[in-house]
C-alpha cells in the first residue's frame, strides 16, 4: 500500500502517470450533463489525492497530473443533390449553402468547446484541452481515444429508446463497444431515476 510521502516522493522523480480523460460533448444537456458529473465525481477524488500537501506545485501546466480532453465531433457536411421534378432532374445545392452551413458548424463547435472550457476553469490540477473533429463521431471519437492514448472515455447517454437506437445507432453503445479503454455512459437523472 503506498503512502501519502511515497506518492509525492514518486511525483516528484516524474514517475507518476499523467491521466488522460477524454468527455465527449455535442449539442445536447446529456453530454453536459456527463461533463460535470465527470468533474464533480472523477476529478474531486483525483485532484484531493494528486498532492495535498503541495498543492502550488501542481498550479503550472507541465505539472498538472490529469489531461481533460473536450471532445466535439460535428458530421461532415457533404454537398447532395436534391432530386426535383419527375424526369429526375437534379439540383445541386450551390457552394454559398455549403460555406454557410459550414461557418454555422464552426460558430457552434466554438460555443460548445467554450461553455464546455468555462465548465473546468475552476478545478485545480486539470490541464483542459479542446479538440473539434469532422466526420463520424463514433468512429472519430475511437480513433481519437486510441490515438490519444485516452485512459477514461466519458459520454453522456442521450436517452435514445430502442426504436431509434436500431435506425439511428447509438454512439455511447458503439464507442462501449469498440473503444480501446474503459468507457464510461453517464445517464442523465431523468433516465437515472427510471
Amino acid at each position: 500500500m503506498e503512502t501519502e510521502k511515497g506518492k509525492l516522493v514518486a511525483q516528484q522523480e516524474g514517475l507518476v502517470k499523467k491521466t488522460r480523460i477524454m468527455v465527449v460533448i455535442d449539442e445536447s444537456d446529456e453530454s453536459f450533463h456527463g461533463l460535470q458529473w465527470t468533474l464533480d465525481n472523477l476529478f474531486g477524488c483525483i485532484t484531493a489525492t494528486a498532492a495535498p500537501e503541495q498543492p502550488e506545485a501542481n498550479d503550472e501546466a507541465g505539472s498538472r497530473l490529469i489531461t481533460l480532453s473536450l471532445v466535439h465531433v460535428q458530421q461532415a457536411f457533404h454537398l447532395h443533390y436534391v432530386p426535383a421534378g419527375p424526369g429526375g432532374t437534379a439540383f445541386y445545392i450551390p457552394s454559398s449553402v455549403e460555406e454557410s452551413v459550414k461557418k454555422a458548424q464552426q460558430q457552434i463547435a466554438k460555443a460548445l468547446v467554450s461553455r464546455a472550457s468555462d465548465m473546468c476553469k475552476d478545478k485545480m490540477n486539470i490541464e483542459v484541452e479542446t479538440l473539434v473533429f469532422d466526420g463520424d463521431p463514433k468512429e472519430k471519437i475511437c480513433r481519437a481515444a486510441q490515438e490519444m492514448h485516452v485512459d477514461l472515455l466519458v459520454i453522456g447517454s442521450r436517452n435514445l429508446g430502442k426504436f431509434k437506437r436500431a435506425f439511428l445507432g447509438s454512439v455511447s453503445d458503439y464507442c462501449a463497444q469498440h473503444a480501446n479503454c474503459p468507457v464510461l455512459i453517464v445517464k442523465s437523472p431523468k433516465e437515472a431515476s427510471k
